[in-house]
């Protein structure tokens, strides 16, 4: 079991980093936060995760305000 959380934990970890990474990027904010929840919903769907389209975009609204506070 601790080994599902560790694995939980990265892929949190790498999903956070891909988001913020793609947050800095010099592209429009809105196409960024698009690319940003769909790429969130298709790890949902593979995952078979079930998140509404409006949980994952608040999701990115979140990481966008961490990302800005810093």
């Amino acid at each position: 079991m601790k080994a599902l959380g560790y694995l939980g934990a990265f892929f949190g970890g790498a999903i956070a980093g891909a988001a913020l990474g793609l947050l800095l990027a010099p592209e429009k904010g809105s196409d960024t936060r698009t690319k940003i929840s769909d790429t969130v919903s298709d790890f949902c769907k593979k995952h078979n995760l079930k998140l509404s389209r409006q949980d994952v975009e608040d999701l990115v609204d979140d990481i966008k305000d961490a990302a800005v506070e810093d």
